[in-house]
């Protein structure tokens, strides 16, 4: 089989495809033939070695992926050959086709075509953990998402309107602005010409923002903070902007909130149960158009790199997925 190896740490130039084994199915696990995989910020930091997760090379990136079963090993009760399916694998699903324990599959419903359920685990897994198990949000409150146009800051957006929460996009452009609102926002702030904090009490009649998502990271993360109201949760998800901010702590005893981390990864091999339940959930809205998993492009197995770079270089708006 083909698969897209990365056998030492580089830039997605550095990337190669080449012919692997075909994998066996062992015990509890199903072998997937990958038709479509979600790519991921992460999946640009994994491949430089700057990633938390670290794999032994050589590897494919690849977090997630859809396709349909090929066989299945021993043990294995809940799934079948031929079954439509999405799988979460950490990486490595960049490649014709993977073995994934049967826990960390879950059948892909009638009207949700590959492309899009490729891109569901990760992006609205995180999303709706973040706002479902750790957020708390509850319907009426208001939910600001930081990086809205991404994957999963756009995730984040369409969860919160579903969940019945007043969205705030926060976005660093006026187009990206404009694609958040689209998909739900119930209002926005471009922080690259507006001052955060300050239009985030004002949107809020001085009160601040109850939830506050943040993606992004860098140097918005405090004035975030500084708008979020008394007794409102602050989700640290990720540092796309690639500092890491160091938070006065005076500001969570005044407001009387909390930071909370989001680690969906460690949370879903934890959990796997509620996982699926979760994906299960989140696949059935999708079906149901209640969802977009919105594709921003679609490449080919071969044009990985340049997908890559798409995602570093901050230009995505939703998903970037490639196509085996």
């Amino acid at each position: 089989m083909k698969a897209l190896l990365c056998t030492h740490y580089g830039t997605p130039d550095d990337l190669v495809i080449a012919d692997l084994p075909d994998p066996v199915a062992g015990e509890g696990e199903v072998v997937v033939r990958i038709h479509a995989v979600g790519l991921n910020f992460f999946d640009t930091l994994i491949i430089a070695g700057k990633y938390q997760v670290k794999p032994a090379f050589p590897f494919s990136p690849g977090a997630e992926c859809a396709g349909v079963v090929e066989s299945v090993g021993a043990g294995v009760t809940r799934l079948s050959v031929g079954d439509r399916v999405v799988a979460y694998c950490r990486h490595g699903a960049a490649r014709e086709r993977i073995a994934v324990p049967e826990a960390r599959v879950t059948r892909v419903p009638d009207g949700l075509d590959d492309d899009h359920a490729a891109g569901l685990c990760v992006t609205y897994g995180t999303s709706y953990h973040a706002l479902k198990d750790r957020g708390d949000l509850k319907a009426g409150e208001t939910l600001a998402v930081l990086g809205a146009s991404g994957g999963v800051g756009l995730a984040a957006v369409e969860l919160g309107k579903l969940m019945g929460a007043r969205v705030v996009a926060c976005v660093s452009s006026a187009e990206k602005l404009a694609f958040a609102k689209k998909h739900g926002a119930d209002a926005g702030i471009d922080y690259s010409r507006e001052d955060l904090k300050e239009t985030l009490r004002k949107l809020t009649d001085g009160r601040g923002v109850d939830v506050i998502y943040d993606p992004v990271g860098g140097a918005y993360s405090e004035a975030a903070l500084r708008g979020l109201a008394w007794g409102g949760r602050f989700l640290v998800v990720g540092f796309a902007a690639g500092d890491i901010p160091k938070m006065p702590l005076n500001l969570v005893l005044l407001k009387n909130c909390d930071i909370r981390g989001v680690t969906w990864g460690a949370w879903a091999e934890l959990n796997l149960d509620r996982y699926r339940e979760n994906s299960e959930e989140l696949l059935a809205w999708a079906a149901a158009g209640k969802l977009s998993t919105h594709v921003h492009a679609v490449y080919p197995l071969a044009e990985a790199a340049a997908a890559l770079k798409t995602i570093a270089a901050r230009k995505v708006m939703g998903k970037v997925i490639l196509r085996v």
